[in-house]
C-alpha cells in the first residue's frame, strides 16, 4: 500500500476512536461575500477576507468555539487573501490591485503597508524563514520584499498574464506562480531553472502540499488535478464533482498526512475527496452561496473551515465530515462517524 494511502487508513482509525459529535459552528461578521480564509500554521487562530474590504482574525478556543479577535480595517478594496507568518505572529492581507498590509496578531495593529509605485499587488505569502514577503504585481513582476518593505529582487515577466497565486517552497529556492492561462511557472532561484505545469485548460488557483511535493490545481472546466513536483512536474490524479462556472474557487489538502482533499463549489456545497484514489467521500450542505474558499485546521484534523458569498464562515466538525472509505487490503468499509 502507498504511504499516503496507509496515512489515511491511520488517520480514520484515530477518527474512530474519537469522534465526538460536532455541531457546526456559523461566523458572520462579514457584511459582504467571504472570499479567502486560512488557519494559522498551530491551529489556534483563524483569518479571513472579504469584498467587504476587511479582514478577520478569528480565536479558535479549545472547545471547537471559535469568536472574532480582531476586524482589520485599512484597505480600500475587496481583500483578495490573507497569509499567516511562519510563527503566526503577523498577517498579511492583500488587496485587489493595491497593497499588502503587515498586521500584529496579538493587538491588530498594521505594521506596515507595502506597495509598488504605477502597479497594484494580487498576492502575497512568506519566505519560510518569516524575513521576506513576496507578492505577484498587475505589471507581471514577481516582487521579493524584506519587512522594512525594502525591495530585494524583482522577476519581469515576458508573454505572460498578471502574476496572480503563488507560493514559496520552505527552502527558499522554488518560487511556484500562475503565469500564463493554462501554465504554471516552478522557478528555481538558485539554478535559474525554469519548469512547467503546462494543463489543457484555464488554471485558475493552486495549493502548495505542507510537504512541497505536490501542487493542487483548480481547472475552469470543473476538475481539480494533483501534480507531483519533486522533479519532472507529473500528473497524480484528478478529482470531479464540484461546481465551478464563473468564480475563482479554493481547494486544499487536510487530515492526517493530508490525507483528503476539500474545495469549495458554486452550488453551495463543501466538496471532500479520497486523496489516494480520487473517490468523492462527502458533499456538505448548509451555505446558501458559492463557496470560495476551504481551510482544513492543521493542529486540529476534525475541523474544517469555509468561505461563502452568503458573507459567513461555516466550521464543520467531525459529526457533519462524517467520511468513510474502503481499506483496499481488506475490503472493509471504515466509517468516520465510529461505525464500520
Amino acid at each position: 500500500m502507498h504511504p499516503s494511502c496507509l496515512a489515511q487508513d491511520i488517520y480514520c482509525a484515530r477518527w474512530l476512536n474519537s469522534c465526538l459529535k460536532n455541531e457546526d459552528v456559523i461566523l458572520e461578521a462579514h457584511s459582504d461575500e467571504v472570499w479567502f480564509l486560512q488557519f494559522s500554521h498551530n491551529g489556534k487562530y483563524l483569518a479571513s477576507s472579504s469584498k467587504d474590504q476587511s479582514a478577520i482574525i478569528w480565536e479558535v478556543k479549545e472547545d471547537g468555539q471559535v469568536s472574532l479577535n480582531h476586524k482589520l480595517i485599512g484597505h480600500q478594496k475587496p481583500v483578495l487573501t490573507v497569509s499567516w507568518s511562519p510563527d503566526d505572529q503577523q498577517l498579511l492581507t492583500c488587496g485587489q490591485e493595491e497593497v499588502i498590509r503587515l498586521w500584529d496578531v496579538v493587538s491588530g495593529e498594521c505594521l506596515h503597508v507595502y506597495e509598488k509605485s504605477g502597479a497594484g499587488l494580487i498576492s502575497c505569502g512568506w519566505f519560510a524563514d518569516g524575513k521576506g514577503i513576496f507578492s505577484g504585481v498587475t505589471d507581471r513582476s514577481i516582487c521579493l520584499w524584506d519587512l522594512d518593505g525594502k525591495e530585494l529582487e524583482s522577476w519581469k515577466g515576458q508573454k505572460t498574464l498578471r502574476i496572480s497565486d503563488m507560493a514559496i517552497t520552505d527552502d527558499g529556492k522554488r518560487i511556484i506562480s500562475i503565469c500564463r492561462e493554462t501554465t504554471i511557472l516552478l522557478l528555481d532561484r538558485e539554478a535559474k531553472f525554469e519548469r512547467w505545469i503546462e494543463e489543457d485548460e484555464v488554471v485558475t488557483s493552486f495549493t502548495l502540499s505542507k510537504d512541497n511535493k505536490f501542487l493542487l490545481v483548480n481547472l475552469i472546466n470543473q476538475e481539480i488535478h494533483l501534480w507531483s513536483i519533486e522533479s519532472d512536474p507529473k500528473l497524480v490524479s484528478k478529482y470531479k464533482g464540484h461546481k465551478r462556472a464563473r468564480f475563482v474557487i479554493r481547494s486544499c489538502f487536510g487530515g492526517f498526512e493530508q490525507a483528503f482533499i476539500a474545495s469549495g463549489s458554486e452550488d453551495s456545497q463543501v466538496y471532500i475527496w479520497h486523496r489516494c484514489s480520487g473517490e468523492l467521500l462527502k458533499a456538505l450542505p448548509g451555505h446558501s452561496g458559492a463557496v470560495n474558499s476551504v481551510s482544513w485546521n492543521p493542529a486540529n484534523l476534525h475541523m474544517l473551515a469555509s468561505a461563502s458569498d452568503d458573507r459567513t464562515i461555516r466550521i464543520w466538525g467531525l459529526g457533519h465530515l462524517n467520511i468513510k472509505h474502503r481499506d483496499q487490503s481488506n475490503g472493509v468499509v471504515h466509517h468516520c462517524n465510529g461505525r464500520s
